[in-house]
């Protein structure tokens, strides 16, 4: 019988949480199969099984966090057949708790439930533990209603029945006083006012950690606002060839990258770390690239920016975007980023403060373009304008370099042929 663990995931991650199970007891499974996947601090992270065979027994609920070497599931040889006799296998010690639940029982309740019940509640989808559950509840698991579309009774299920008004009231309850009917809730939650809702790993760890950034650091953001002409005209002109030319894609990214890389290299601080009493002048160029996912944003990292072209880079972040959603993103994918952009102009955000990203000391917020009337030499346009902002740790960074860093990104994108010679 061969065990499933929780592998080792990275060096900073030592548990996680079961967010899905993708196989049930008495499922046959291949070596190499995926068999459940995890939700950790950074990613999700599917478990293979190491042998074929069925899987025995699953160890954690899904919503359960587990640790690091935790032993979640067991594996045994057979097929199909062996599947079907599982059940069987288990039936002496079900057997058995029902015997002692009917010793303890009083006299009047130990009637025990017609063979009909038991079938139906053998042929019932359910967990272990909602199998446990019921049967100390007294529940007949037949007569739960589970929200999981495929029918499988979780341990919420029971509870959520066990909780349920009786469909006959007590006489006593019947002859209470109209006053205690009309009785106003304990709380907002019981009323129905505030729904209560367990905040996902991954949510947990993003507030952790903001907050560690915003009580750790001497964070201050600088602006600026960029005429987004002549990228916006060059773009036009050149998009349907390029993505010809390359199958992908000419968007703003590319040139907000490069833009970036540019600026790191003239102003290397912007590009370092602090490491106790001394500070990493980092001499790579990895940008983080801000993703936003239905469980939070995540910042999967494009590496050495400075080495790769337009189109290098917008595959990279095409791609990225797309593991990130579709929860495929490796630890590797998003650890060691010297640098990071967020792009809240998506969303229609005008203007905003970015917070640090972990370690890093400068992050650049892009914002949506909205045109306004600038003025042009003596003369008043309408022109698209971007505002941007430059948040940045001021234990290393002075105001001159952060200054300095956001002036280069709006020349560089003002005039976006220029970027070509930084390339």
């Amino acid at each position: 019988m061969a065990e499933i663990k929780v592998p080792e995931l990275a060096e900073s991650i030592t548990e996680g949480t079961i967010a899905q199970w993708l196989k049930q007891p008495g499922d046959t499974v291949e070596k190499g199969e995926f068999i459940v996947e995890l939700e950790t601090d950074k990613v999700n992270v599917e478990v293979i099984s190491e042998e074929a065979g069925v899987v025995q027994e699953l160890l954690a609920e899904e919503g359960d966090t587990v640790e690091v070497g935790q032993v979640i599931a067991t594996v045994g040889e057979g097929s199909g057949e062996a599947a079907a006799s599982a059940p069987k296998e288990q039936a002496p010690k079900e057997d058995l708790a029902k015997e002692e639940a009917k010793q303890e029982a009083p006299a009047d309740q130990e009637a025990a439930p017609t063979e009909e019940e038991s079938t139906s509640s053998d042929r019932t989808i359910a967990s272990p533990a909602a199998r446990k559950l019921a049967r100390e509840k007294g529940i007949d698991l037949a007569s739960i209603t589970p929200v999981d579309p495929m029918g499988r009774v979780r341990v919420q299920d029971v509870e959520a029945h066990g909780s349920k008004p009786a469909a006959a009231p007590a006489p006593a309850k019947q002859e209470a006083p109209k006053a205690s009917a009309s009785a106003a809730p304990s709380s907002d939650e019981e009323s129905g006012r505030v729904v209560r809702e367990k905040m996902t790993r991954r949510r947990q760890t993003i507030a952790k950690r903001l907050l560690e950034v915003k009580q750790s650091t001497a964070m201050l953001t600088t602006f600026n606002e960029i005429d987004m002409t002549n990228v916006m005209e060059l773009r036009k002109r050149k998009k349907d060839k390029f993505q010809q030319d390359h199958d992908v894609k000419l968007g703003f990214m590319s040139f907000f990258t490069k833009a970036v890389t540019a600026a790191l290299k003239k102003y290397p601080y912007v590009n370092a770390e602090i490491d106790g009493t001394d500070v990493l002048l980092k001499q790579f160029y990895d940008v983080g690239i801000a993703v936003s996912t239905e469980e939070g944003l995540v910042v999967p990292i494009v590496r050495d920016t400075d080495k790769k072209n337009f189109a290098e880079i917008e595959a990279s972040i095409g791609e990225l975007a797309t593991k990130a959603r579709d929860k495929k993103l490796s630890i590797g994918d998003m650890t060691g980023g010297s640098f990071t952009i967020t792009n809240g102009g998506v969303f229609g955000s005008l203007l905003s403060t970015p917070i640090l990203n972990g370690t890093q000391v400068g992050i650049l917020g892009m914002h949506t373009i909205q045109k306004r009337p600038i003025a042009v030499g003596d003369n008043v346009e309408i022109r698209p304008m971007m505002y941007v902002a430059l948040s940045y740790d001021h234990r290393v960074i002075d105001g001159s370099d952060s200054v300095g860093f956001l002036k280069t990104v709006k020349e560089l994108i003002e005039n976006p042929e220029d970027l070509l010679l930084e390339s």
